[in-house]
């Protein structure tokens, strides 16, 4: 790269005018509470004495806005982070150019080596402590704003957000450390910069990639399973990516067990959170899939909570219910469980409650597909269950479809 900065630097001065003086006609009043300028720090990033790790950056940071609602990037206009992020495509392929042959690289993976450790340090400055225990929010933040970290944490995503597979897992070595710093910080913000950025990575590695740091990758999962509300989707999504791709051929493994643990309790503190219980049911089946008949080990807090949600006045909490039922059933055929009776009771009284609900044909659909993989997988079992409701005036269309079944 050392070779094409001459050429680099001679674009870097047309490209970094315009953004410049946006930004200084852009209007920016800090919060009260902010210690730190944001835009001061653009500026100095894109100042004449600005080297290509700064403006890529400032780049960084300004495209980053277009995916924030925090208050320290909420305030740059959506033309401006554009006008960002098509500058560092216009440096890109200038690099591209520079270099001899038809060679092609990514100018973000390139500037990586060099940046990673910086933003690392960043982020690290306002982290508690753990080794002290006195230390605590307001200290770690007197000795540097956390408004900093999170500026790095952004400016981190969006590198590694640019590199994808095959190209990541090289940079691994890099990436994850910094990764693994973000979810140790106290701020939900910077655990969440972290949280998309390890979920970038789960999609973009071979798991294979991931082995050296398997131990340490999961454990931060499960240390970090009880976060806020606004990144607790990140941090399932993380969770069940990340375990599945390291612990992949390894149903019986401890950390399957750990976390499913850590979730269920998590959710059984807080079972009326629609928004928690509503991305752990569209996140969880992968895990469900991957330890298979191992279910029945937690189908003793799992069913608790399936059917409580059954009944919650919100039609896609059910659906969702019902389709990690089937999941369930489809893989355990539930062996050994004294749930049939009661799952059946549950379900049939939902199927009278669909009735009142917009998706009521969806929910009642999703029912009988469930009673018939029971009558399917249980026999005499659900038939002795069954016998209760078969003279039912309100299940007349549910008895006929288990009849015909039965054919």
């Amino acid at each position: 790269m050392s070779n094409s900065l001459p050429d680099l630097h001679s674009h870097l001065s047309q490209l970094r005018k315009p953004i410049l003086d946006s930004l200084s006609k852009t209007p920016y009043t800090p919060q009260e509470t902010s210690t730190i300028s944001v835009k001061s720090t653009l500026e100095s990033l894109l100042s004449i004495e600005s080297s290509v790790k700064d403006f890529a950056l400032a780049c960084a940071l300004l495209s980053s806005s277009r995916c924030s609602t925090h208050e320290l990037l909420t305030w740059i206009p959506s033309q401006l982070s554009t006008a960002a992020e098509t500058a560092f495509s216009n440096l890109s392929q200038a690099y591209n150019n520079a270099l001899p042959g038809h060679e092609k690289r990514n100018l973000a993976g390139e500037l990586m080596p060099e940046i990673l450790p910086v933003l690392k340090d960043k982020i690290k400055e306002s982290s508690i402590d753990k080794s002290d225990e006195t230390d605590e929010f307001s200290a770690a933040s007197a000795r540097a704003p956390v408004g900093f970290a999170i500026l790095a944490a952004y400016q981190f995503r969006w590198f590694v957000s640019r590199i994808e597979y095959p190209d990541l897992g090289k940079m691994i070595i890099l990436v994850v450390p910094c990764a693994l710093t973000c979810l140790d910080h106290w701020s939900p913000e910077v655990k969440g910069q972290g949280m998309i950025s390890f979920i970038h990575v789960a999609k973009n590695v071979k798991a294979v990639e991931l082995d050296l740091y398997g131990d340490v990758i999961l454990d931060a999962c499960c240390q970090n399973i009880a976060s806020d509300d606004e990144i607790w989707q990140y941090v399932v999504e993380m969770s069940v990516l990340l375990v599945t791709c390291i612990q992949r051929d390894n149903p019986r493994s401890l950390w399957f067990e750990k976390m499913l643990n850590e979730m269920l309790s998590h959710l059984e503190r807080q079972p009326r959170n629609k928004e928690r219980r509503i991305a752990w049911l569209k996140l969880i089946e992968p895990i469900f899939n991957s330890i298979g008949l191992l279910i029945l080990a937690h189908i003793r807090r799992i069913f608790p909570l399936f059917f409580q949600w059954m009944h919650v006045d919100d039609d896609e909490t059910i659906l969702l219910v019902l389709k990690q039922v089937q999941t369930v059933v489809r893989l355990t055929w539930l062996r050994h469980t004294p749930y049939v009776e009661r799952l059946l009771d549950e379900l049939v009284v939902l199927f009278k409650e669909a009735a009142l609900k917009k998706a009521r044909e969806e929910i009642r659909t999703d029912i009988r597909n469930l009673l018939t993989m029971l009558q399917q997988c249980k026999g005499l079992q659900f038939e002795r269950a069954w016998n209760k409701h078969q003279d039912d005036p309100n299940l007349t269309s549910l008895a006929c479809n288990l009849s015909a079944s039965r054919e």
